[in-house]
């Protein structure tokens, strides 16, 4: 028998419908039946490529005697926290607060009031790992809203009011961050940095590409030794990423994170905002550093997307998980069994020859090639995780042949295993289309369109936003999300500040002045809505039975930029782009902000980093005039001005430049170019 969740969208909720325990959806209804029935509201925060979350579930959530716990001690909700991003931002904050950490699966229990009284993220079904057993946490919980209510209530309200008082402690009346901001930023990364391996810290190794971004960015800025280091460190880290098991060396894209400090052994699920933001990093690097190799690794995730990830309605899915089975006749997923090899398979597909050459290429080994640190459950005993092990002039020598005919055998080598990896079956798919995550992804298609000179590219983007302003745009506000039909969560600040970004982009790629005026109109409703002005920023709001149980100015630039200082950014181009001073104004109130952070931890916010750069160096208007002669749109293509927004207009084929009101003589052709900008990237 379904519980609650069954009438629901969300591929997570869904997963979690026939489970014994009585989930509920997040409403106020599953909080005024909490107070009804006077027990402690169980919330429990994940999303539907979540490992550890179908671990939990598996343990505990399946179990009918656990299950019998949860049901008799609290009324138990469900929250996909990619629907809901305020809920899990204000209950995280207060995991985070009270154990020193956060993560999904995130386990907190409730007052009726919606108020926090413990919390944690996954526990196991009996003591280990130096947790508690879940069902005896869950009894013990239970037993002390009884007996010792007043404490946890007292504990609760102290701990929601420090949570407030430490939202609303920034104080925004302060001086623009110092220009040592970035060679502090610039100190910090190499200070972390890895240089053997690429990459900063270690492991478990993150992309998280707001860092490299930066550093491109400021490559750009600095002269010199901050100039080579910033290029090194974002290049060595470029190379390790595209050569490592993150990267699907098969079908393009990437894998969410490695789990080792070698980019080997990745975490295997596929997150559409992972692929948007490394696109337009390889992109950059190309532009930048100019070496083919970043431009076939964005090519290869736009390939991937648009293969694999593209919605028949012309927005992208959200993710793809890390499990899955090994074949149709198991019962149990593991992670990694859709990406990984065992070597006798590559055998049986290959010729022995083709086999020998692709197994020494990718780091095949009989035995399984992952490290025992790297798979503490042993969910990789016996496969491989492809990654390049060997260069093409090493397998050339290797085995006494040339390096075009070792590329031609692994091409091959490669298409016959895509072909029958496509045959296993196939691990989930969250087909929810997310308003936030699609705007990252319009914004690396249109660049990529625009730099590569790719019409498809362009073309995806546009049917993404068209799908976007017909089914997640009401002409007043955004909404969320869509699964078959558009969810009721109302866009957030995210959604906004990355569809403007998109917008932007895509003005840029294909000079449509209709995408600038969607995106002043987004801008509005985003002031209007979102803005708190006590905190000059952009916040996310979390509401219970009409009373605000959090406001949280989100401001660090992790896996996902901060709407913020997107917002930032996209405020001081649309000065630009539509002579608003106005929106200059704002960019600026929401960096002078972030000053304190920008001085005392560079390192957790790069983007605002890149937002004080346009304001302090001033934001390039290209205006590209008709159509210029090939050689000239290309050499205007590969240059790397990342403090540059586009636009188009008729003319004949000449480009104007403009930086701080200031405007150069119309240039009109390759040398022109050239001899203007000179950039210190191009031969």
């Amino acid at each position: 028998m379904p519980n609650a969740l069954a009438d629901e969208t969300s591929p997570y909720l869904l997963q979690h419908a026939h489970n014994p325990v009585n989930w509920l959806p997040w409403s106020e209804s599953a909080f005024t039946r909490a107070k009804a029935e006077d027990k402690l509201v169980f919330l429990s925060i994940g999303y539907s490529t979540c490992h550890w979350c179908h671990v939990m579930e598996r343990e505990s959530f399946e179990n009918e005697a656990i299950a019998g716990v949860m049901n008799a001690n609290f009324i138990c909700v469900k929250v996909d926290r990619e629907e809901r991003p305020d809920i899990d931002a204000t209950y995280m904050a207060f995991v985070q607060a009270t154990t020193g950490q956060g993560g999904w699966p995130m386990s907190v229990w409730l007052t009726p009031e919606g108020k926090p009284v413990v919390g944690g993220t996954y526990f196991p079904p009996e003591d280990r790992y130096g947790r508690a057993g879940f069902p005896r946490l869950c009894a013990e919980i239970g037993r002390l809203w009884q007996d010792d209510r007043a404490r946890m209530e007292d504990s609760a309200t102290k701990v929601m009011a420090h949570l407030r008082e430490e939202s609303a402690a920034e104080s925004v009346l302060q001086g623009l961050p110092p220009a040592k901001v970035f060679g502090d930023f610039i100190d910090r990364c190499e200070s972390m940095f890895d240089p053997a391996l690429g990459g900063w810290g270690n492991a478990p190794k993150f992309p998280r590409p707001v860092v490299p971004r930066l550093l491109l960015q400021l490559a750009d800025r600095f002269d010199g030794d901050e100039r080579e280091a910033a290029l090194q460190m974002t290049s060595r880290t470029l190379r390790a990423m595209a050569a490592g098991g993150m990267h699907d060396q098969l079908a393009g894209g990437f894998h969410r994170y490695s789990v080792d400090r070698y980019w080997h052994v990745p975490h295997y699920e596929k997150m559409l905002y992972d692929q948007a933001q490394l696109a337009l990093l390889y992109l950059e690097s190309w532009q930048a550093a100019g070496d083919d190799r970043d431009r076939e690794v964005a090519e290869d995730i736009f390939r991937y997307v648009l293969t694999e990830l593209l919605d028949p309605s012309g927005a992208f899915h959200a993710a793809e998980d890390a499990d899955s089975l090994i074949s149709a006749s198991d019962s149990e997923k593991k992670e990694g069994a859709y990406w990984t090899w065992e070597a006798a398979e590559i055998y049986r597909l290959l010729d022995t020859r083709s086999a020998a050459i692709f197994c020494a290429a990718y780091g095949v080994e009989e035995s399984g090639n992952s490290r025992p640190e790297s798979d503490p459950h042993g969910e990789l005993e016996g496969r491989n995780t492809l990654f390049r092990a060997v260069s093409m002039s090493g397998l050339a020598e290797q085995f006494d042949l040339s390096e075009a005919e070792i590329r031609a055998m692994l091409d091959q080598a490669s298409k016959v295993l895509l072909e029958a990896r496509g045959k296993r079956p196939l691990p989930h798919r969250d087909d929810k289309l997310i308003t936030a995550w699609n705007g990252l992804m319009v914004g690396a298609l249109a660049r990529g369109g625009r730099v590569l000179g790719r019409a498809d590219l362009i073309d995806a983007a546009k049917g993404a936003l068209e799908f976007i302003r017909k089914e997640l745009w009401d002409g007043e506000k955004l909404w969320r999300s869509y699964r078959g039909k558009r969810g009721d969560a109302p866009g957030f600040a995210a959604d906004y500040s990355f569809l403007i970004s998109g917008l932007i982009e895509m003005h840029g790629a294909d000079g449509d002045p209709a995408w600038l005026d969607w995106a002043s109109e987004l801008q509005s409703a985003l002031d209007r809505d979102h803005w708190e002005e006590d905190q000059a920023g952009y916040v996310i709001r979390t509401d219970l039975n009409g009373e605000p149980l959090l406001v949280i100015r989100e401001d660090y630039d992790g896996a996902e930029p901060a709407p913020n200082h997107v917002a930032a950014e996209n405020l001081l181009k649309l000065a630009v782009l539509l002579d608003e001073p106005a929106y200059a104004t704002r960019a600026e109130a929401i960096i002078r902000a972030g000053s304190r952070t920008a001085q005392v931890q560079p390192f957790a916010v790069p983007v605002l980093l890149g937002a004080l750069d346009l304001l302090q160096r001033g934001v390039t208007k290209i205006e590209v005039r008709g159509t210029p002669e090939p050689a000239f749109a290309e050499a205007m293509r590969r240059s790397w001005l990342p403090r540059a927004v586009w636009t188009r207009s008729p003319g004949d084929g000449d480009v104007i430049v403009c930086t701080d009101q200031v405007c150069l003589p119309p240039i009109d052709s390759t040398a022109g170019w050239i001899a203007e900008f000179s950039p210190w990237k191009m031969e």
